[in-house]
């Protein structure tokens, strides 16, 4: 094999190996986001109403993710129905204010929602 080939045949292993960590890194992080999101909808009662795939007394984790679908205002709608609770978007029953979250937390607790709770007991 001539220098030139074997230069190019390393260099484009090198490439796909990169990718294939680049993804590898990129699922650790969703799963671990994911994790810390179910560990906060745990924490602060969210699950007492809300399930992943069926109505408690709130709407499940994936009707939300498939009402909100393709909207791009989806998530900061969400963060502030969190952080200050309401009724009417789903029913007459109120869900309370979640004023002690964080915006990080707000964040991320939305955009597990929006993805339809992937991951979630």
């Amino acid at each position: 094999m001539s220098p030139t080939k074997l230069v190019l045949a390393c260099a484009k292993a090198i490439f796909f190996w990169c990718i294939f960590c680049s993804l590898c890194i990129a699922q650790v992080h969703t799963s671990s986001d994911n994790e810390k999101a179910f560990a906060l909808a745990k924490q602060n009662a969210c699950l007492g109403c809300h399930a992943a795939n069926k109505k408690i007394v709130g709407p499940s984790y994936q009707d939300v993710a498939k009402k909100y679908q393709g909207d791009i205002k989806a998530l900061a709608y969400l963060k502030n129905k969190i952080r200050n609770g309401g009724a009417g978007a789903w029913g007459v029953v109120p869900m309370p204010a979640n004023t002690k979250l964080s915006d990080t937390e707000l964040s991320l607790l939305s955009a597990w929602i929006l993805q339809g709770a992937p991951q979630s007991n």
